[in-house]
């Protein structure tokens, strides 16, 4: 039977016919690897997804987890899957080869990831965390943090969390309060507390290894001002022994609509529950220079956000298979003209609406897992590319595609989610069908890592801008060798190419009109419908991509990749045209609305 999580033909299709994975090998970073132990890989993952991580999907959303004032209790299921996920290799697949990693390319490691993401979003979020944690050690720690912090990630004896937010700063990082100390040993001593920690606290693991963001005494105010630390929930010995607990409690748990799985804590550093080394405040290591935290925290701040797309692609993918597994096998109704009611009922895939919702969700996420493959791909890229020009160009093309990777995957593929709902009917709304769950999974992934508003503005106010509008050049100069070498191969695709070129002219025109005064108020004003915008036409743009590839190829698969294609460039593609429209003529409908009147 196939799977529900993802479908490994199209995994395989994007990976070796549309982004040339295989070649990777030619590199000296990958060297080490070839097809073989990629496909090995893949198929390890979807097993291991299938057989540990699937099972309790719905058990974790169930019984959540539960804080008894002392310790947090999670379902057992989810330490024996990450177990799993250790001894198997999974856990340092992608990571170098200097920390005992198998240095897999990133692209490999995003397609085995997202069997995971499909499988229980819940549960992957533990050692997805902990890689993104680990990296930015290896780029910013000194030799002895690798060593005591990366080293037991890596083996998947420590898992990792990111703390950023803090109950009144939300998403203002400039407005945290959290404050660092000089112990004068050292370390430091960190004072605060911190707000929505996924993987905050728990016992799945020997040590949990805690980034905060934090603020030194006589430092610049806002963001200048913050530096990042390392405080772990035990501290280690210099053996790599556990020693004493630190001072980091949870003061209690969020409680969510979905990902309940994902312990998700209100910490608090610093306010007494323990006393290590006989003095106040939780025990912290500063990571790379002080003042200089943001920077270094957006190193997994970034990965983080392709992430989040990665998860809100899967969890769409995962819906999209089961809906269409459903409408094959559901007998409702009978075919329009069919007037005999004695007929056999028909599968409801046979009815028009039921096609073009599946339709849709088929555009929605094969699209968005090409773009988050495409993401990974440039990561590789800027690893191991021939020269300074080649890893400066992706670079600047993975600068420009983050927020529109974290944001419009989020955005349509939970509309992909909706989609699968309605093609269940009323069984979809209930907990016995697991569509249910999977759109309150994806719902908080809009506001993961930077609400859809904040990347919005990252792409009008920073990317699409930033030095005399570089990044966007770079994509639209992409995206410009797809349109021509479609146009070669004339028929559909040429068509499909020249409604793609009409598009790519808007999005720098767009920009253009929105800044055409200078004042960030009004050119920002509607960086949402911007990013709506560009996000369709860079996912059309890789639709066309997939065209390419598939052309003169025969059979179901390519088909229905003509078929999905032709939908998104047909159907979606014209929505952007309004949203231009809104952009250029810096309207200032919600610019100048009355908080009053709302």
């Amino acid at each position: 039977m196939a799977s529900t999580l993802l479908s490994a033909r199209d995994v395989r299709f994007l990976l070796y016919e549309w982004l040339d994975a295989e070649s990777l090998i030619e590199r000296p970073r990958y060297a080490e690897h070839s097809r073989e132990t990629f496909d090995a890989a893949l198929d390890l993952a979807e097993r291991v997804a299938t057989d540990h991580f699937a099972p309790h999907n719905k058990a974790g959303d169930a019984d959540e987890p539960r804080f008894d004032g002392e310790r947090v209790h999670v379902i057992p299921e989810v330490r024996k899957a990450l177990q799993v996920y250790a001894e198997t290799g999974l856990m340092s697949m992608s990571m170098d080869a200097s920390v005992g990693g198998a240095q897999i390319p990133q692209v490999v490691a995003s397609a085995c990831n997202a069997y995971f993401q499909a499988a229980n979003l819940a549960t992957s979020a533990y050692p997805f965390l902990t890689a993104g944690n680990a990296r930015l050690l290896l780029a910013h720690g000194t030799p002895e943090q690798v060593d005591t912090w990366v080293r037991p990630m890596v083996e998947g004896r420590f898992t990792g969390t990111m703390c950023l937010s803090e109950p009144h700063a939300g998403s203002s990082l400039a407005d945290i309060t959290t404050r660092a100390e000089d112990a004068g040993d050292g370390t430091h001593r960190i004072f605060g507390n911190k707000m929505w920690i996924s993987a905050g606290d728990h016992e799945l693991a020997e040590n949990i290894v805690h980034l905060v963001l934090a603020k030194l005494p006589g430092g610049p105010p806002g963001v200048k001002g913050i530096s990042l630390f390392v405080v772990p929930k035990y501290l280690v010995g210099a053996d790599g022994s556990i020693g004493e607990r630190n001072d980091v409690v949870p003061a209690g748990l969020n409680h969510k609509m979905g990902y309940r799985g994902t312990v998700n804590a209100l910490l608090n550093f610093g306010e007494g529950a323990h006393t290590p080394g006989g003095s106040p405040g939780a025990v912290g290591y500063l990571v790379g220079r002080p003042h200089e935290g943001l920077k270094c925290m957006f190193h997994m701040m970034n990965g983080a956000r392709i992430g989040v797309g990665a998860g809100a692609t899967a969890v769409g993918y995962t819906g999209y298979l089961k809906s269409l597994a459903y409408a094959r096998e559901r007998l409702q109704g009978r075919p329009l003209g069919e007037k005999d009611p004695t007929r056999p009922q028909a599968p409801i895939i046979e009815h028009t609406d039921v096609r073009r919702m599946l339709l849709a969700q088929k555009s929605y996420v094969e699209g968005a897992l090409a773009l988050v493959l495409y993401c990974a791909r440039l990561v590789d890229e800027t690893a191991s590319a021939g020269s300074d020009a080649e890893r400066d160009r992706a670079r600047l093309l993975l600068d420009v595609l983050t927020p529109i990777v974290k944001s419009w995957p989020s955005q349509w593929c939970l509309e992909a989610n909706s989609l699968a709902v309605q093609v269940h009917g009323g069984y979809g709304y209930t907990r016995e069908y697991d569509v249910e769950q999977h759109y309150r999974d994806n719902r908080l992934n809009a506001i993961h890592e930077g609400t859809h508003g904040i990347q919005a503005l990252d792409l009008l106010g920073r990317k699409a801008v930033q030095d005399g509008g570089a990044r966007l050049r770079v994509l639209l100069e992409t995206a410009g060798e797809t349109v021509a070498r479609a146009r070669e191969l004339g028929g559909a695709e040429a068509a499909f190419a020249e409604r793609l070129a009409g598009a790519l002219d808007r999005v720098a025109e767009a920009a253009a009109s929105a800044w055409a005064d200078g004042d960030p108020a009004v050119a920002l004003a509607n960086a949402t419908p911007y990013m709506e915008a560009v996000g369709h036409v860079v996912v059309a743009w890789l639709w066309l991509e997939q065209l390419v590839a598939a052309h003169g190829r025969e059979g179901a698969f390519y088909e229905g990749k003509r078929a999905a294609a032709a939908y998104f460039l047909r159907h979606e593609l014209p929505r952007t045209g309004p949203w231009f429209d809104l952009v250029a003529s810096r309207d200032r409908t919600v610019l100048d609305v009355s908080p009053d009147v709302l």
